[in-house]
């Protein structure tokens, strides 16, 4: 079935989804959304203003009492529905990300996607699992309560790479915590933030409980961040921009939770399986086009399989199919941009200098010049403190280093400011299980990188950020801890008001 449909129809009322419609921005300034794989503009809305995310704010402060006070049941009955509709929207949101974002349909459709409509089913029984400690007599005098109670009007600004998988990452554990919640997804890449809106309104969510904001970071993103009606930020992209974000939040004292930049080691042991470990660079390497902040982007290969493993990531990285996103057969679609793409061969034409490109190492011709297209590229040779090795290039661009001992192997995955993911590759337990202690990553794989569950956390570590998105742990940053104590004496005067005033009675 072709889910393709008319983007400007489909959004003709503008890109803000407030209090339960589409609507107009009112910055006075428009933005075009170009779907990189051919560089033409496909959309075109008014940014929101100071004015939209005020209204957005206001909406969702308005529904928290209602939502805030629903039961879990309620909420999580709401969620049920709410991942039945997605589902019934899987060619759509296929569709429409791949459309903004250059993704292959395969990677929207066998992973976005059904990612997406699994947290949806995920978190709808997990709101029923909001559970404190055990009430108890922890003072001999008093019983304790632990109450978990959502935060209120959470502003989350999410990134470009993952529009879909964002949107749900932020907005689902708020909401089934009892949160509201508006999100600002980057200005490029409205689209399915908006249809997972207007499927929460479908399947019953309250008007106001989530709210979209497309806007400019500096402009909207900002005064969405610095909102005094807001009480937490959640924010996904840059480490630069969480400094930034963070600086803002502190003026209102708010709960804070960053998802920043990652530069993923991958460490080869020399008794690791070769051909796995080969496959498991490439794929790591290559997903979304690189544009993914646990994308596998240095391997370090011990040197007896060091030869080979440069071979064999070459010879494979060569058989990638680069073509149209909507090609079932495309293996790598375009970058989110021609600014991206620039960036990235900048960072490649800059390591020729002091390192070797091995395959790879440039855009190409023909039709696909017309789109933000880069060949799949390894580099060789780079040393551990060079630009490549050190920075977040986000692109499809793997760096290869050899190590010798175990010791140096670990040192070097530890060796950047980054500690969002990483994996380890050996068939000794032993070795996987230093690894995995000693490098010091929010999520370390083991014989595998990149795969993901709802079950568990993602989040990092340094300058990686703080904090989890998915999983139970989430709720972690969705809502606070309230201790209540109720005395069971009846007694008016206590032992210990003699520490203030009398004698012991």
């Amino acid at each position: 079935m072709d889910h393709r449909f008319d983007v400007t129809e489909r959004f003709a009322e503008g890109a803000q989804f407030i209090a339960g419609s589409l609507r107009g921005g009112t910055s006075g300034r428009t933005q075009d959304v170009v779907d990189p794989a051919t560089g033409e503009t496909v959309y075109s809305y008014e940014l929101a203003g100071t004015a939209d995310i005020d209204a957005a704010v206001e909406a969702a402060r308005e529904a928290f009492p209602e939502w805030g006070g629903a039961t879990p049941g309620e909420r999580s009955d709401a969620l049920h529905r709410f991942a039945a509709v997605l589902a019934e929207d899987a060619g759509d949101l296929a569709y429409a990300e791949s459309l903004n974002c250059g993704k292959p349909i395969k990677l929207s459709a066998e992973f976005d996607v059904p990612g997406s409509i699994d947290n949806a089913a995920f978190f709808a029984g997990a709101a029923r699992h909001l559970e404190g400690k055990a009430a108890g007599e922890y003072s001999a005098d008093h019983t304790s309560v632990i109450r978990r109670e959502p935060i209120g009007v959470v502003g989350s600004i999410a990134p470009w790479n993952y529009p879909l998988q964002m949107a749900a990452w932020k907005v689902l554990p708020a909401i089934a915590a009892g949160n509201t919640i508006v999100l600002k997804p980057a200005e490029i890449t409205p689209f399915t933030s908006l249809l997972f809106a207007q499927a929460a309104q479908r399947a019953g969510l309250p008007d106001g409980v989530l709210n979209i904001v497309s806007g400019a970071g500096r402009d909207a993103g900002e005064r969405l961040v610095g909102h005094p009606s807001v009480a937490m930020t959640s924010f996904t992209g840059s480490t630069a921009v969480g400094k930034r974000v963070a600086e803002i939040a502190t003026g209102t004292v708010k709960r804070l939770h960053l998802e920043l930049g990652g530069k993923a080691p991958f460490v080869v042991f020399d008794d690791a399986d070769l051909e796995a470990a080969v496959h498991g660079a490439v794929a790591g390497a290559l997903i979304n086009t690189g544009q993914d902040c646990t994308a596998a982007t240095r391997a370090y290969v011990q040197r007896p399989l060091y030869d080979a493993f440069v071979s064999g990531v070459a010879d494979l990285m060569a058989t990638v199919r680069l073509g149209d996103p909507f090609d079932p057969s495309t293996d790598l679609g375009p970058l989110i941009s021609h600014t991206q793409r620039d960036r990235v061969a900048g960072f490649v034409d800059r390591a020729r200098d002091y390192a070797t490109v091995v395959t790879g190492g440039e855009a190409p011709g023909g039709e696909l010049a017309k789109g933000a297209y880069y060949r799949p590229t390894l580099i060789a040779g780079a040393a551990q403190d060079s630009e490549v090795v050190q920075s977040e290039i986000f692109g499809p661009v793997l760096v290869v280093l050899p190590f010798d001992s175990d010791d140096e192997g670990i040192a070097l995955a530890n060796d950047t400011p980054y500690g969002l993911a990483a994996s380890a590759w050996s068939r000794d337990v032993y070795r996987t299980g230093r690894a995995a202690r000693e490098i010091n990553a929010g999520c370390v794989w083991v014989n595998d990188h990149i795969p993901i569950i709802s079950e568990m956390p993602h989040g990092g570590a340094k300058a990686s950020g703080f904090g989890k998105d998915m999983s139970a742990y989430s709720f972690d940053e969705y809502t606070q801890v309230k201790h209540v104590m109720y005395d069971n004496t009846g007694v008016a005067r206590k032992d210990w008001h003699r520490t203030i005033f009398g004698d012991r009675p």
